[in-house]
């Protein structure tokens, strides 16, 4: 996979990602990708609703629990009547026959909701 266009230092400390524990899932109504996800941020941010295309690597039961890391200051955006006020980050490998995967960045119990990243 090619790298993308270098960015400024400035660019990058504009982005806020934190670590978020799941503490509801579910699938969004009328679609077989999307899983609506109520987050914890911790007492700063509070609770969030993230929506992730995740369905085909991972079911809303497999998420409740986990801490994973998200982008927490992109602009909410409505997906299928759902506002998502963030995005999950998460890795893409792609196997030997060119299918890409998605696997979870899933943290330890030890870091609190809320914690930054980066």
């Amino acid at each position: 996979m090619k790298i993308k266009d270098e960015i400024q230092y400035d660019d990058f400390i504009k982005m806020d990602m934190r670590v978020g524990h799941i503490k509801a899932a579910e699938m969004v109504p009328e679609t077989d990708k999307l899983i609506k996800c109520t987050i914890d941020f911790g007492e700063d941010v509070g609770e969030r609703t993230i929506v992730s295309g995740i369905r085909e690597w991972y079911t809303p039961e497999d998420l409740v629990g986990k801490r994973l890391p998200y982008l927490i200051n992109l602009k909410p955006r409505e997906l299928r009547g759902v506002v998502s006020q963030g995005m999950l980050l998460a890795a893409a490998p792609e196997s030997e026959d060119g299918e890409r995967g998605l696997a979870l960045m899933e943290l330890s119990e030890e870091v609190p909701a809320g914690t930054t990243i980066g």
